[in-house]
């Protein structure tokens, strides 16, 4: 059972951390999705479902976060979408960080009294 769940808990998070991690590599400068695809893995959001982070930033798109355009300059190969951050998706970058900074805390308050129990050997074992 252990096992199983994490893999899907993970997952989940990876879904979760791919929008505020878009927004924040778009916030950098407009990008195609392949490279946005790429620069995900500084994240630590790997192994992802090209179509999946395509999804994301067409549902980005549709609430006004991001914008796309065809970058018909290119020297080789069919044009490509660029994708660029609005002053909306700004906004709401700026309130993924303010949500993830809380997450953090309390991560680490979690965390702080776990080592604590477990440093004073106290505590039922199941």
């Amino acid at each position: 059972m252990r096992g199983r769940g994490r893999g899907r808990g993970r997952g989940r998070r990876a879904v979760r951390m791919m929008e505020p991690a878009l927004l924040l590599l778009l916030h950098h400068g407009p990008a195609h999705g392949y490279t946005l695809l790429e620069q995900l893995e500084e994240f630590g959001l790997t192994n992802l479902n090209a179509s999946a982070v395509y999804r994301m930033l067409r549902s980005m798109e549709e609430k006004g976060w991001v914008t796309s355009s065809w970058d018909e300059e290119q020297t080789q190969g069919p044009p490509r979408r660029v994708y660029s951050i609005t002053e909306l998706g700004d906004e709401i970058l700026a309130v993924w960080a303010q949500d993830l900074e809380e997450a953090k805390q309390r991560i680490e308050h979690l965390l702080d009294v776990y080592h604590r129990h477990m440093e004073e050997g106290t505590g039922a074992h199941h």
